[in-house]
């Protein structure tokens, strides 16, 4: 038997029997359990072919939240109970995002099977991405992902080392195949012909990929490059960078968060966005918009547009990131 086999099951049965015992605890609810109430059901989309019905949108578990900063873990509890409480069901997070998997795995512990929750690896061979799947499991006190991502994919050297023999595309594969995993995705920030050609080279469930506002103008825009690929491939698109870390709200750009979620959920292809939130009032604020939302009309899309125009330089500053 494959001993590396053999220490994975020992692994998800331990975390099996954690999260039986967890629900057991759960029965009675303790001082600091919180009780969901009814909300209004947000408007959702199926993610692509995966039959996966998603949320328009999702908490991103890093950036300008305490889900990513040490020694925030109360402000980061009540914020991940707070976006239960008030109608999010799809959590993101990566295993490189400081505590944010420790800080959810406490927060949604009580409501895991309630909830979509998405984890990445920034590994490249095999066993550094099971290894890195195995403690992702851990920290989040679960012993399946919803989703799994290869995490910020930004050049051919790395598309290389992720699909050799011993390549990070195998640990998706087995994980996909054992159930430790339900849906695989990729990811990226910098140059959207690498995300291209990953989705070509493998039958990802999913992508993660940076749109906003002003995006559209870069002159290798990942809405123009990747959205025609994945909608012909039919596969799952959830967009970051909405709002461009609040930079977008500025005078001359954008009034509100309703025109930046707006114009990206109007992007034909694309299912659903991620959005990180400072405080609970930023993310009822931010929800109230998600559960509002109407497709922006041509007109509509192409104003804004015109408005981002002299700005995609700045509001683009991610695709420096790698």
């Amino acid at each position: 038997m494959n001993p590396k086999t053999t220490r994975r099951n020992l692994l998800l049965a331990g975390l099996s029997m954690i999260s039986s015992m967890a629900c057991e605890q759960t029965k009675t609810p303790s001082v600091n359990a919180v009780t969901p109430t009814p909300v209004a059901t947000m408007p959702q989309r199926l993610l692509g072919q995966t039959g996966l019905s998603l949320p328009i949108l999702g908490l991103g578990g890093a950036g300008r939240t305490p889900l990513s900063k040490s020694g925030q873990e109360k402000a980061a509890i009540e914020l991940i109970e707070a976006a239960f409480r008030l109608g999010i069901r799809y959590f993101d997070t990566a295993a490189n995002y400081g505590p944010s998997e420790d800080y959810l795995g406490q927060g949604l512990r009580p409501y895991r099977r309630q909830v979509i929750l998405a984890s990445k690896t920034d590994q490249r061979n095999r066993d550094g991405a099971w290894q890195e799947l195995e403690k992702s499991l851990k920290r989040l006190n679960t012993d399946y992902l919803d989703i799994w991502q290869l995490h910020h994919v930004s050049f051919k050297t790395e598309l290389d080392q992720i699909f050799q023999k011993n390549g990070a595309i195998q640990a998706v594969k087995e994980a996909q195949e054992q159930g430790v995993i339900r849906l695989a995705g990729i990811t990226g920030h910098h140059e959207p012909e690498i995300i291209v050609e990953g989705l070509r080279r493998y039958p990802f469930d999913m992508t993660l990929i940076c749109l906003n506002a002003a995006e559209i103008h870069h002159p290798r825009s990942f809405a123009s490059t990747v959205l025609p690929v994945t909608q012909e491939k039919n596969i799952g698109v959830i967009a970051m960078k909405i709002p461009a870390y609040g930079r977008l709200f500025q005078p001359n750009l954008l009034e509100k968060m309703d025109q930046a979620m707006g114009y990206v959920l109007s992007l034909k292809g694309v299912h659903s966005c991620i959005i990180a939130a400072e405080n609970v009032a930023q993310l009822e604020s931010n929800i109230k918009v998600a559960d509002a939302y109407q497709m922006l009309s041509q007109n509509q899309m192409k104003e804004i547009e015109q408005k981002t125009a002299s700005a995609w330089q700045e509001m683009t500053f991610f695709r420096q990131w790698t």
